[in-house]
């Protein structure tokens, strides 16, 4: 009978599972967000709120214990010294799970195992989260910004119209040379057709002499 037995296996040995969430609780408390696949973030949450509870209480005996149960004095150090404090006053609870997507290749069900005040510490990017006396000041700076890219749209559009003017002026301009120069050209070929045309008629009119024929 299946009696005592809440943790899943995983396919795996005793010591690749124990190794497998000591990598995944190290990345949670170092990056404090990641994604992984539902079980395996459901096992890793039951964990990392057994760390926390461990940092919380913050005396030699259960760093002690939590070094035996993940060996990274780095993580450890963060667990203790900045996590745990930000959760003194709750009991419990301390993370959350966010189904996402499934995965390509196998359809997965995956999800994000992340801690509660998440949003409300900095994001990676180095920009705070949202908070609740923050708002105002963020809509009065919204309204400042939106104002100066009014006034720089206006000024490119004002540049733009003046730049097509110009170009449409050169166009026009352009055009009328032509059309110059091919009037100059057709009056040019029609003036020595006329004067063929004279040479031919004043030949035509000549008749020659009776004298010349006699002899």
């Amino acid at each position: 009978m299946r009696h005592r037995c809440s943790n899943t296996a995983f396919g795996r040995t005793a010591n690749q599972r124990k190794a497998l969430f000591r990598g995944l609780m190290a990345a949670v408390i170092e990056n404090e967000r990641i994604e992984t696949t539902v079980a395996k973030a459901k096992e890793a949450r039951k964990l990392t709120e057994k760390m926390v509870t461990l940092g919380k209480k913050g005396d030699i005996n259960s760093r002690r214990i939590a070094f035996s149960r993940l060996p990274n004095k780095k993580v450890i150090k963060k667990l203790f010294d900045d996590i745990a404090p930000r959760f003194s006053d709750r009991n419990g609870g301390y993370m959350r799970i966010i189904k996402t997507r499934n995965r390509l290749k196998d359809n997965a069900p995956l999800a994000v195992l992340e801690f509660v005040d998440y949003e409300q510490k900095n994001l990676p990017d180095g920009k705070q989260g949202k908070k609740k006396g923050t708002a105002p000041k963020k809509k009065a700076e919204s309204k400042k910004e939106t104002t100066q890219k009014k006034e720089e749209e206006k000024e490119i559009a004002v540049k733009k119209r003046a730049a097509k003017k110009k170009s449409d002026l050169k166009e026009e301009t352009a055009e009328k040379k032509k059309t110059v120069a091919k009037k100059k050209t057709t009056t040019k070929k029609a003036a020595p057709k006329e004067a063929n045309s004279v040479k031919k008629k004043t030949t035509a009119g000549k008749t020659p002499s009776k004298g010349k024929e006699s002899e």
